[in-house]
């Protein structure tokens, strides 16, 4: 890979988003993603503005002390975050951190055939 003068490829940021997809799986059953979200403080959210009237939108986890970070967030439930999660046939990638330290918070919202989940 051609870089710039100075550059080393793939910025830090992006290296340890790929080290952490290496160690990640994905979850489509409602249940263990609530678990998984609730149990590290997360709500269910979406990106205010995305989204026809009746639609909620690009879909986000919100975690303690996150809301003011990328973008405005509005909490929503997790019935309407679900059923939009299911009508995109979204996956949820997460990382578990094996015991070791705090629980990961390392989460994707990807389509289901990407993330090779049914």
């Amino acid at each position: 890979m051609r870089t710039a003068p100075g550059r080393r490829g793939v910025d830090a940021g992006r290296a340890r988003d790929i080290a952490k997809m290496a160690s990640a799986y994905p979850m489509t059953d409602h249940d263990r993603i609530r678990q998984w979200a609730e149990s590290r403080g997360a709500r269910p959210a979406r990106v205010c503005g995305t989204g026809a009237s009746s639609e909620l939108g690009v879909l986000r986890l919100e975690f303690p002390g996150q809301q003011a970070l990328h973008e405005h967030l509005e909490e929503v439930s997790w019935e309407e975050w679900l059923a939009s999660f299911e009508a995109a046939r979204l996956a949820l990638v997460v990382q578990d951190d094996g015991g070791k330290g705090p629980p990961s918070r390392f989460n994707r919202l990807v389509r289901r055939e990407l993330a090779g989940a049914k």
